[in-house]
């Protein structure tokens, strides 16, 4: 692709915690693009090193979308890029570059996460194209490649860079913003709680781990059968946009509810953290209090965060609203309960029937169907790495740029069989 990024101008709007998009842009730009990027506040400015290409937004969000229109006629833009697609700053820059027939290049943690990263065109989770394309499709596709599904590797590491990066990134908000006063989160909680909650998480990462510890070994331990509930951050976007729910406390009443009513008298009910789970929300007194009202509270465990690996190997059931972990329980063939929109979501792998009767006797997803599913994913939209350690950018980094300056969307080169070949999947030192 000797001149795919000729004449190509990206615009980056915001990214994930940390230098990834720096090095995406490096990238872009040794191939000979140019590039831009918009930073709404000290944060976005700090990890934007050396500072080529960088414009500041100090309006407020009401101005934004006109700011975005001028800013693409201005500097001739043909690309954006942006890191999920929902908070309103993308959302609105989505929608107008979408009618101007701007390239909308999407990345998100990934759909199989920890080892992939999801790179997509136009939207991503509840705007995935894979919303709109059946197990169906995705087999005819497939008939156009003989990859062999790569495996994940034996270790991975980012999850103490995540949380540096995010607690980093709200200090330089809180702290160094005086530039960016029309900045408003998009987030609900102010910025200093935010700022302690990251902060406090990182300092507390040793305690968490022995608590989850004893919860985990309670549990493998017990002798008793239990339902594993995948829970999510509250304020994540894929929690807030694409469910039917406000609060992760909903969620949790009515889960406790069917659990009540369906599960046999010796089941327990096992609610698993999401691993950046920064205790906004009282989540145990929440728990303790639905367990006493429908008589179940000494069925309910809670475990902090952590790898759900062990505490699937003997889950009867997995229930979420429509966490990507969800992922490994199909993987594993354990039946599953959805409750929001989610690109695996589909009807050969995740259970139809009302709640108390899933608690009674589940359904076990179609495996054959599912392992379909997950070759296409990883044929077209999960490109290996991550964001946050140095060892899976550098992983990301060497598919990334050739996908972006590709003509066609993954889903589209994979079905006209022009997909380029995928680099396989192996630690990076």
């Amino acid at each position: 692709m000797p001149d795919a990024a000729a004449g190509r101008r990206f615009l980056f709007l915001q990214g994930p915690h940390g230098p990834f998009f720096h090095r995406l842009a490096q990238g872009l730009r040794a191939a000979g693009a140019e590039v831009r990027r918009v930073g709404f506040n000290a944060g976005d400015r700090a990890f934007w090193f050396g500072g080529a290409g960088y414009i500041p937004y100090r309006g407020r969000a009401e101005g934004w979308p006109a700011e975005f229109a001028r800013l693409v006629e201005a500097e001739r833009i043909t690309d954006i890029v942006l890191y999920g697609d929902t908070r309103p700053v993308h959302a609105s820059a989505v929608e107008e570059a979408a009618r101007r027939g701007l390239t909308i290049h999407v990345f998100e943690e990934g759909y199989m996460r920890p080892y992939w990263v999801t790179y997509e065109r136009g939207g991503t989770n509840g705007h995935s194209r894979l919303m709109d394309l059946t197990v169906a499709d995705m087999r005819a596709a497939l008939a156009q490649s003989d990859l062999d599904v790569p495996e994940p590797p034996a270790r991975w590491g980012d999850m103490r860079q995540h949380v540096f990066y995010g607690a980093l990134y709200h200090w330089f908000v809180l702290f160094r913003n005086g530039d960016y006063r029309g900045f408003r989160p998009h987030r609900e909680l102010p910025l200093w709680r935010e700022t302690t909650l990251y902060t406090k998480r990182l300092l507390l990462m040793p305690w968490l781990a022995l608590d989850r510890m004893i919860a985990s070994t309670r549990i493998r331990t017990g002798g008793f059968p239990y339902h594993l509930v995948l829970m999510q951050l509250e304020h994540d976007a894929s929690f807030r946009e694409h469910s039917p729910f406000t609060r992760m406390e909903e969620f949790l009443a009515l889960v406790v509810e069917g659990f009540a009513r369906g599960a046999p008298r010796h089941h327990h009910l096992v609610f698993k953290a999401h691993p950046l789970e920064n205790g906004r929300s009282p989540l145990t007194a929440i728990l303790r209090r639905l367990g006493r009202e429908h008589g179940v509270a000494d069925r309910l465990h809670y475990v902090r965060g952590g790898k759900i690996a062990r505490l699937l190997d003997h889950a009867r059931t997995a229930l979420t609203v429509n966490s990507t972990a969800a992922q490994q329980v199909l993987w594993r063939g354990i039946p599953l309960k959805v409750f929001g929109r989610a690109v695996y979501a589909k009807p050969e792998f995740c259970a139809d029937a009302p709640l108390p009767d899933f608690f009674a006797q589940p359904r076990r997803p179609d495996t054959r169907a599912y392992k379909d599913y997950r070759k296409f994913l990883l044929e077209t939209s999960q490109v290996p790495g991550g964001f946050y350690s140095a060892r899976g950018r550098r992983q990301l980094m060497r598919q990334v740029v050739d996908m972006m300056l590709a003509p066609e969307d993954p889903y589209d080169a994979l079905a006209s069989g022009r997909a380029a070949p995928r680099q396989p999947l192996r630690v990076v030192k």
